[in-house]
């Protein structure tokens, strides 16, 4: 049982790599999930963006220092509190965030049709009470294409 779940764990980090592999912008893993999280979670202070994804806030500046000079990520300063930042992401943040999520979706879909029918519905039940088994956040908090 551990092994097969295993291998399914690995299967779906290859296709969230090839997933990524696809993007002009070369996009990382860790830079990719700052996008996703400021994608549906909305434009924040480094401070709460750093914590959100379990990062120091240096690893969150470096990153987002990339993302900002590959005009993924945008900085605005508050207008009341001058000091404070804000990272949001841009128009072209988005559109790396919807098209891995497409890529991924797609080869999802190929590979679910190799799965006879009645076992599909089998396989979305097991996973969805792994799902929930790990405490995974439902599918509205990860938006689109994260099911």
């Amino acid at each position: 049982m551990i092994g097969a779940i295993l291998l399914a764990s690995r299967v779906m980090v290859a296709i969230a790599v090839r997933s990524l592999a696809g993007n002009p912008d070369d996009v990382t893993l860790p830079q990719y999930r700052t996008l996703v999280e400021l994608t549906f979670g909305g434009p924040r202070r480094l401070a709460d963006l750093a914590e959100a994804l379990g990062v120091s806030p240096s690893t969150a500046t470096r990153m987002c220092d990339r993302l900002v000079r590959k005009e993924l990520v945008s900085r605005t300063r508050d207008e009341l509190d001058r000091r404070e930042v804000k990272l949001a992401i841009t128009v072209l943040g988005r559109s790396v965030v919807s098209d891995v999520i497409e890529r991924r979706r797609a080869e999802v879909r190929d590979l679910l049709q190799a799965i006879p029918v009645p076992l599909r519905r089998q396989l979305v039940s097991s996973l969805t009470l792994l799902a929930t088994a790990a405490g995974e956040a439902p599918e509205l908090h990860w938006g689109p294409g994260w099911y």
